[in-house]
């Protein structure tokens, strides 16, 4: 009931809808619940044998019905049409704030989350909602109203006849026990579909591979596995219902067999009218409908109830980083960037980093490097606050990054990472993805900054070529240059390069070295370097061993003090 009444609160900017369809969908119930009178009205006439003599009111109740009919049909449109367009759009808001919060989440959230899943309760889950607002809850409402006005008619026309009826309502409401376990097996399957997402949006971006290693076999086992899993999940709670339908059809079945025998009798042994006893059948359907829609109701509504669960599971998370409630915003700093006795680890027994302490000044070029694995890529992350040390803390321009609000903060740096991400849209466009107002001229100039301009006026239809997905069809070296003009477009007072050429040839790294000197001096740069031959010309070079700086100096006085600075750059020139 929490979720209903959460999803009903989300739906607020259209409550004018759901008024009017909900009017509409009272009106036509009462329609419906006037019908059987008026027939019942017509045959009493019959009965008595004013048939003849009350043509012209039989004609004009015809008349009326007709109108009535007319009537029922707009108050039909209004509830479909206006149902569906409150709950499309709290579905359409729903998707946009649980795309937002994901936006907000830490790092950590998505650790061991696949981007399949994620995607699935954005797309699958909330769509659940437009079934349960557009059919289940209005269904509910018209059975509701529906069944209380049936059975005030039925105990007007006949309290005796009406007792009999209502004999199998225990019987239905013992089967309705069993939906009790349909919310379950509706929640494993939309886990189950979530899962098959998952590694369909896995196999799809990694198809090169699965070719490549003969792994179709291997990967069309898995997604075989969870297709039936799913399918597996859904037909066990349709076996529920598959039992429960057909015993509920069975057992109001009874109630009309119980007015077909027991509403002669009145009619010889009372005198109870022929007339009632139509109308009595005629009610009976709408009496015992609502009670025999209960089971598609409800498990609609539980459909609808595993999706919120697994959507509120996501909006009720809170993320690790997030702005303190005193945060201040900033303007353009300087660049000055400084790491005081900062120790940090991704588990409570992994310390990565252990009492990291340097200093940065404005324009300087600062490059940090060292063995695979001791944290030089985790100092980015802290930079960039994906996540906050345990200890010590990190400022720029004396101010703690903490104190700063994540936006503002992120509007001071530009990264550039070894695995660059670029967008299915023009190189242009993803140069200028950090700045909204660019300029096409703004655009070349800092492709000619990062040593890329030539390559893309090359092209036929230059800064406006489609890249595809991830950037398909560019090599790596183009898509770390485009990534390294998107930062320098940006102008941030702080640039972080990321293992930039750690998975280029010789050539591109000599162009992306250049590109990276080419930038120096005009701001803060922080180089995380594997190949030591585009950090030489750092103004410090930090080596990290085992989550603690070693060594620090210039280049040249590094390889004097003969540590693990010049073993590093021995071997790789070796």
């Amino acid at each position: 009931m929490k979720y209903i009444i959460r999803l009903f609160k989300l739906a607020k900017p259209w409550y004018g809808y759901i008024l009017v369809s909900t009017l509409a969908l009272f009106g036509a119930s009462a329609i419906n619940l006037y019908v059987p009178f008026v027939t019942r009205q017509i045959i009493a006439m019959m009965e008595s044998g004013e048939f003849v003599d009350a043509m012209d009111t039989i004609i004009r109740l015809a008349m009326i019905l007709l109108g009535l009919f007319a009537l029922r049909a707009v108050c039909q449109f209004l509830t479909n049409y206006l149902s569906h367009v409150a709950s499309w759009r709290l579905v359409a808001r729903l998707r946009g704030r649980l795309y937002s919060h994901f936006q907000e989440l830490s790092m950590n959230y998505y650790h061991d989350k696949q981007t399949g899943q994620l995607m699935s309760r954005v797309i699958n889950d909330t769509a659940t909602f437009e079934n349960m607002i557009a059919h289940a809850i209005p269904d509910l409402v018209t059975n509701i109203v529906t069944l209380a006005g049936v059975l005030v008619i039925l105990l007007f026309i006949n309290p005796s006849l009406t007792g009999l009826v209502c004999i199998p309502i225990p019987f239905l409401l013992f089967m309705s026990i069993v939906l009790r376990r349909i919310r379950r097996h509706f929640r494993r399957g939309q886990e189950k579909i979530s899962e098959l997402s998952g590694i369909l949006q896995d196999n799809f971006s990694g198809m090169r591979e699965i070719q490549v290693f003969n792994k179709q076999n291997h990967e069309q086992s898995r997604v075989d596995d969870k297709a039936w899993e799913y399918s597996s999940a859904l037909i066990r709670a349709l076996f529920f219902s598959g039992i429960l339908n057909p015993s509920v059809g069975f057992i109001t079945s009874i109630g009309t067999v119980i007015v077909l025998i027991a509403g002669p009798m009145m009619a010889l042994s009372q005198g109870l009218k022929i007339s009632d006893v139509v109308a009595f059948l005629l009610y009976l359907n709408l009496f015992y409908a609502p009670i025999s829609q209960l089971t598609r109701i409800v498990e609609d509504m539980q459909m609808a109830l595993a999706g919120a669960e697994r959507v509120f599971e996501v909006l009720d998370t809170e993320p690790d980083i997030k702005d303190k409630p005193d945060a201040q915003d900033v303007w353009k700093l300087s660049g000055q960037l400084s790491f005081q006795h900062v120790s940090f680890g991704y588990k409570d027994d992994m310390r990565v980093l252990d009492d990291i302490s340097f200093d940065v000044k404005p324009g300087e070029m600062v490059a940090i490097v060292g063995p695979t694995g001791v944290g030089k890529t985790t100092i980015s992350a802290l930079i960039t606050r994906f996540y906050d040390p345990e200890s010590g803390r990190i400022t720029m321009d004396g101010i703690n990054i903490s104190d700063i609000t994540l936006n503002s903060l992120r509007n001071q740096l530009s990264l550039v990472l070894q695995d660059v991400f670029l967008f299915n849209g023009t190189i242009g466009e993803n140069i200028a993805y950090g700045c909204d107002e660019a300029t096409r001229e703004q655009i070349a100039q800092a492709a000619r900054v990062a040593c890329i301009a030539e390559y893309i006026e090359s092209l036929p239809e230059g800064y406006d070529t489609v890249i595809g997905e991830r950037g398909v069809r560019l090599s790596g070296g183009q898509k770390q240059r485009i990534s390294i003009a998107r930062s320098v477009l940006r102008n941030s007072p702080i640039l972080i390069l990321d293992e930039a050429t750690s998975s280029v040839d010789t050539e591109t790294e000599m162009e992306i070295k250049k590109a990276i000197n080419s930038i120096a001096g005009t701001r803060t740069l922080i180089v995380i370097a594997h190949r030591l031959s585009t950090i030489r010309s750092a103004d410090k070079i930090l080596v990290l061993e085992d989550g603690r700086i070693t060594e620090q100096g210039r280049h040249e006085d590094l390889l004097e003090h003969n540590g693990i600075y010049a073993k590093l750059c021995g071997m790789q020139e070796g």
